[in-house]
């Protein structure tokens, strides 16, 4: 418990230094819904919506829509710990900021997880390829997770569970340098159902961290059905 404390005290420490300290900074509210399918042992469906909005921007509180994403995701597993994936995203952005464009995403993943005990570690590694207008962005993901139940070493309905994660980017595009991000996120989860769950929590971002740098941090909530 106190590793935890900890994460969770780094993270709203470095929200309030960015906040008083960075002029790049940037707040984001980003809830979202999540519905799983299984349409045969070992294959799944993964249909999401999110909606990204501003709470904090240019020095100054405020609250504005910036885009609105629309995913899919396929995932076949096998060796009962790894599995393959295949994602298909589109992002509306337009509608709320004129001066840019939508998006479309296709992303191949690969996912191994482990559980020794209670705890269970995740490493997942991702291609992306962002397709705008007039540009197309590689760019490859690494994730480590850990979650784990609050309650005991199994998670029941009505019990909470944490989930940490460590994250880095590399994006590459013609004609541009390339750009190393880095993410750490906490999120807090509650086993409301048989087939839901919900989770809130921060993702706290360091964008293009060997060059100019902006310092972005999402409050992120998440309703997770299984079907």
């Amino acid at each position: 418990m106190s590793c935890i404390r900890g994460c969770w005290l780094l993270l709203m420490l470095l929200f309030f230094v960015s906040l008083h300290s960075q002029e790049g900074f940037t707040g984001f509210w980003q809830p979202g819904i999540s519905i799983n399918y299984k349409v045969a042992p070992g294959y799944q469906h993964n249909f999401s919506i999110t909606n990204r909005s501003f709470i904090y921007q240019n020095d100054d509180w405020d609250f504005a829509v910036r885009q609105l994403d629309l995913v899919h995701f396929s995932n076949w597993k096998f060796l009962d710990n790894q599995s393959l994936g295949f994602g298909l995203q589109y992002r509306f952005r337009k509608w709320f900021e004129t001066d840019r464009g939508n998006e479309l995403r296709l992303t191949q993943q690969y996912n191994i997880t482990s559980r020794p005990q209670a705890t269970r570690y995740g490493h997942r590694l991702r291609a992306e390829q962002r397709i705008l207008k007039n540009l197309t962005i590689h760019r490859l993901r690494y994730r480590f997770a850990v979650d784990r139940p609050l309650s005991g070493e199994k998670l029941d309905i009505g019990e909470p569970y944490l989930v940490g994660t460590s994250e880095t980017l590399l994006s590459v595009a013609a004609g541009t340098a390339p750009q190393y991000d880095l993410r750490l996120g906490m999120n807090l989860g509650w086993l409301i159902s048989n087939t839901g769950k919900i989770q809130a929590g921060l993702e706290y971002r360091i964008e293009d961290f060997t060059g100019f740098g902006n310092d972005v941090l999402f409050l992120n909530t998440t309703l997770v059905l299984s079907l």
